[in-house]
């Protein structure tokens, strides 16, 4: 977040304003984040979206659980117990529950790196081969028995758990609706069409559940970011142990080719590192000795010594991985959506079968009953809504890995859906626009050796870049002993002894509250005033630098459909005036202090549309309550900062404000997808239905307009891992 925020010389001193807002306007408040209470429960053999949601609402339910999510594209359950005591016991039963509700899944307590069984392996799919076998020999001799048998291979698992779930009297499930359609076809005498139908089901099942599995790797394998070991020197001996396992200080070995395992401080050696897996950007950094290198990044040439500064637990990879991990627990509204409209389609399709089947026969003279059950056994197939309650999660999934591979963290698919409807776009000004790197450019005083060191006193104990920039400019050590009675008025200047002076630093109205005679002075720059024992001596003037990409990022959002562009600044009016007319900028508004621009968020907030969404832009490290109160958040730069990652909704990992048009376009092109997703599904779905109506329609359409078109629907989310 902008660090300028005195008005003129406008820089903080550490405090910070913290504001909460008592407005009511349209734009909700964001979701309550409770994720940091919930543990994880690994799941595995989850294929089924529909299954999935059924997990997710029996342990909602349950004793001692307080919220659960159950995140389909990654096969990870999210829980909030109640009684944190009784955690483990709840653990247990959820377990137990899960297994028992559908076969083939486990529920793992710790992630594991265990290779699961293929899908397509004939160990587990040995029944359906077998009785695909036995229904090619049954329709080659006509033997009735022989379908029977096959059917019953084949169909075994689908039999079994429809038999299972009508105990639990869930007559809706996809299991309990493809056994009575196949049923319905045996009884009709189409013995072909029956075991034909619940083969190509269960393999299109099974296709299914391979585009799924590796679906997620595809997805995951975009966040290849730790490394499986870490190199240690150990009494001068080279020991290789899990990052896991490394402490804070020890002395850590990273050769040529190597990825960086936990972040540390280059000991010895210099070399490039390839970062472009934390930030996207394909260019090498050069490091040396006593620079900083951050877990994740690979090592490109030569071997490097780091001193290790963070724990794994502490490190960015870990932090990065855990964001993209917890991300995909947000839904986002058109997965709720999904969920909800599933609930209620299938009753829906099941009932008009049943009417289908019954209704005609009774009321329509010539319409037959064998005619219209056989349509109707077509409805049942396409009752499930597959296709959405999969392919919906796991594009969004894609959606956030392939902007965390580009360096933009988004922590949620909610937030990746609002960016489609971002209208408006409030940067803050230094450290986001510009570089926040300053420079004295200009002293104004008789003695501007004196000044300048007064100044560098004065700002002696601030690490705001400006401070910095006064103190680099000074060049001396400075004797913090001289220094005494040291105050900081947050958002306009600081009062400090300095020997037995007064000295005043700060903006011109720090000066005039001060009684300070001081003139105006008009300069594009940042200026610092000074003044001893009340006694005006002379002023400062610190420039920034613009960033180079922040002209064609201002373009390129709107190119993407952003309507408002603002800067908000703590800076005087003429610096702020400067900055806008070279990036184009909609309005600024300056001078501003931290309470200043949450209620300027909040302004801009109630102008706009029902539908558009607010973007506030910044560098991660103040003005967390703006951050919050925006419909989306935005940290530019901030890899290393906690500030940013606790505060954002989205992190842009490489300090470049392009990184936002770019995850506004990925958001339009996922929801793009997405769309043509439910537009396909539900449009073979309706079309297979009216053409059975018609008679023109069989199982065999049915089936493929519920596994067939899931599969699509799949392969066609993968389409978002490729938007550039």
């Amino acid at each position: 977040m902008e660090k300028h925020l005195h008005q003129e010389c406008s820089h903080e001193h550490h405090h910070e304003h913290h504001h909460t807002c008592s407005c009511e306007h349209s734009h909700e408040h964001k979701e309550i984040q409770v994720h940091k209470k919930m543990e994880k429960l690994y799941i595995t053999g989850l294929d089924c979206a529909n299954c999935a949601a059924k997990i997710e609402e029996h342990v909602k339910h349950m004793e001692n659980v307080k919220e659960a999510v159950l995140d389909f594209s990654q096969g990870i359950l999210f829980v909030e117990v109640k009684d944190v005591s009784h955690k483990e016991e709840t653990f247990q039963n959820i377990k137990e529950a899960a297994e028992k509700m559908e076969d083939g899944v486990s529920v793992q307590f710790e992630k594991t790196d265990g290779k699961e069984e293929s899908v397509l392996s004939i160990q587990k799919n040995w029944k359906l081969f077998l009785g695909i076998i036995l229904f090619v020999i049954a329709a080659f001799t006509k033997i009735e028995w022989l379908f029977i048998l096959s059917y019953l291979f084949a169909g075994c698992r689908v039999l079994y758990t429809a038999v299972k779930n009508i105990g639990r009297k869930e007559l809706f499930d996809e299991n309990f609706l493809m056994s009575i359609a196949t049923l319905g076809a045996f009884y009709l005498r189409d013995y072909e069409e029956a075991v034909a139908v619940m083969i190509f089901y269960e393999v299109g099942e099974m296709l299914q559940s391979y585009a799924v599995n590796s679906s997620r790797k595809s997805i995951s394998s975009l966040m290849n970011l730790k490394s499986e070991y870490a190199c240690i020197e150990d009494n001068g001996k080279e020991i290789t142990v899990k990052p896991e396992e490394v402490k804070v200080g020890s002395k850590m070995l990273v050769k040529a080719g190597e990825r960086v395992a936990l972040d540390g401080v280059v000991v010895e050696g210099s070399t490039s590192l390839d970062t472009s897996a934390l930030t996207g950007e394909s260019l090498p950094q050069e490091v040396h000795a006593g620079d900083e290198v951050l877990a994740g990044s690979v090592n490109l040439r030569g071997l490097l010594v780091l001193e290790v500064t963070h724990e794994y637990k502490d490190s960015t990879v870990s932090r990065i991985l855990e964001l993209v991990e917890n991300a995909s627990s947000k839904k986002a509204p058109m997965e709720k959506f999904i969920t909800r409209f599933a609930k209620i389609y299938t009753p829906i399709v099941v009932f008009l079968a049943l009417a289908l089947a019954i209704v005609p026969p009774l009321f329509i003279e010539g319409v037959e009953f064998h005619a219209m059950l056989e349509s109707a056994l077509t409805f049942l197939v396409v009752s499930c809504p597959c296709a959405l309650v999969i392919s919906i999660p796991l594009g969004l999934f894609a959606g956030i890995g392939a902007a965390g591979k580009n360096g933009v963290l988004i922590k949620g698919g909610n937030y990746l859906e609002a960016l489609q409807k971002v209208d408006c776009v409030v940067f803050d000004k230094t450290g986001t626009l510009t570089k926040g790197s300053f420079q004295v450019v200009e002293i104004h005083a008789e003695d501007k050796e004196e000044l300048l060191q007064l100044a560098a006193y004065a700002e002696a104990y601030s690490n705001h870049p400006i401070a910095q920039s006064i103190r680099n400019a000074y060049g001396k050590q400075i004797d913090t002993k001289r220094l005494s009675k040291y105050e900081e008025f947050a958002g306009n200047g600081v009062c400090v002894y300095f020997d037995e002076d007064e000295l005043m630093i700060g903006n011109h109205r720090f000066m005039e509250t001060n009684n300070i005679n001081c003139p105006v002075f008009d300069h594009t720059g940042t200026i610092v005033y000074v003044s001893k024992n009340k006694v005006y001596l002379g002023y400062l003037v610190i420039d920034d630098e613009v960033k180079e990409t922040s002209k064609e990022a201002i373009a390129q959002l709107k190119k993407q459909g952003v309507s408002r562009i603002v800067m908000l600044s703590g800076d005087h009016q003429k610096a702020g005036e400067a900055l806008a007319s070279k990036l184009e900028l909609d309005e600024i508004y300056m001078q501003m202090l931290p309470d200043d621009k949450v209620k300027k968020v909040e302004e801009l907030l109630e102008e706009e549309t029902e539908n558009g969404k607010l973007v506030f832009v910044g560098d991660g490290i103040n003005d967390a309550p703006v951050l919050a109160r925006a419909d989306i958040g935005v940290a530019m730069g901030g890899i290393g900062s906690d500030a940013a990652i606790e505060a954002a909704d989205i992190v842009l990992m490489k300090d470049d404000p392009n990184a936002l048009a770019y995850a506004i376009h990925l958001a339009k092109e996922t929801m793009k997808i997405l769309n043509q997703n439910i537009a396909f599904s539900l449009g073979i779905k309706v079309l297979i239905m009216i053409l059975a109506v018609a008679g023109y329609a069989n199982m065999w359409m049915g089936v493929f307009a519920d596994v067939g078109v899931a599969l699509l629907a799949v392969l066609n989310s993968m389409r978002v891992l490729k938007i550039k």
